[in-house]
């Protein structure tokens, strides 16, 4: 009801039992680093379809119901390709959202399917018409029109338990986060400006699952 102007980034963010959604997810990032760190991969431990931590499983865990609902929902169901929505800021981003050196806030940490990753952040991005307009403008601090309104996760901010990392690495599902509005809660007369933003940029991402290697 406050709208945009009068709301800070983090609300909405947390649930009513005060978990983060968006960092909810097994931290299967740290464990593969070790793993590769001491060669173990692929021989002793996988890189892909990688196991959750038993930790995660207990039920004292700290892990919301909602978080529990979608992993039993991907385990059922072999998605291949995700996104995200978020608001506040107009970049998509994509894997790793995890930091390699976990003391870093910011820093490049690709995956094995890179190219893949930019390829299907481009497609939102430059079919995104807010994102593509020549009039575009910074929404907080940062330029992502330099980097073509894409950007590495870990490259913007470290992020530990990510879904989209989780997607990736316990499901093989490439999943990009798209934050698609400057505007995190806009107003109910600014939907349908928002809805014709995006709605492009929505059914080309879809049909990217087509292509194959």
């Amino acid at each position: 009801r406050q709208g945009s102007e009068l709301a800070g980034w983090a609300m909405g963010r947390w649930t009513y039992e005060g978990i983060d959604l968006n960092h909810n997810f097994a931290d299967l990032n740290t464990a593969l680093w070790d793993a590769e760190d001491n060669d173990l991969v692929p021989h002793e431990f996988p890189n892909h379809y990688i196991p959750i931590p038993e930790y995660y499983t207990f039920a004292n865990a700290t892990v919301a119901p909602e978080t529990r609902a979608v992993i039993a929902w991907m385990q059922r169901y072999p998605f291949v390709l995700s996104a995200n929505l978020h608001g506040g800021e107009l970049v998509v981003t994509y894997p790793f959202d995890m930091s390699r050196t976990y003391w870093k806030a910011q820093e490049l940490t690709p995956t094995p399917d890179d190219g893949v990753f930019r390829w299907l952040a481009t497609v939102y991005a430059t079919a995104n018409l807010a994102m593509a307009s020549g009039e575009r403008r910074r929404c907080h601090y940062d330029d992502f029109t330099r980097f073509g309104n894409i950007i590495n996760g870990a490259n913007w901010h470290t992020v530990a338990g990510s879904m989209n990392d989780f997607s990736y690495l316990h499901t093989n599902c490439f999943e990009i986060t798209v934050e698609l509005s400057c505007d995190k809660f806009p107003h109910a007369s600014e939907l349908p400006e928002e809805w014709e933003n995006n709605r492009e940029s929505l059914l080309l991402f879809m049909e990217q699952v087509g292509h194959g290697v």
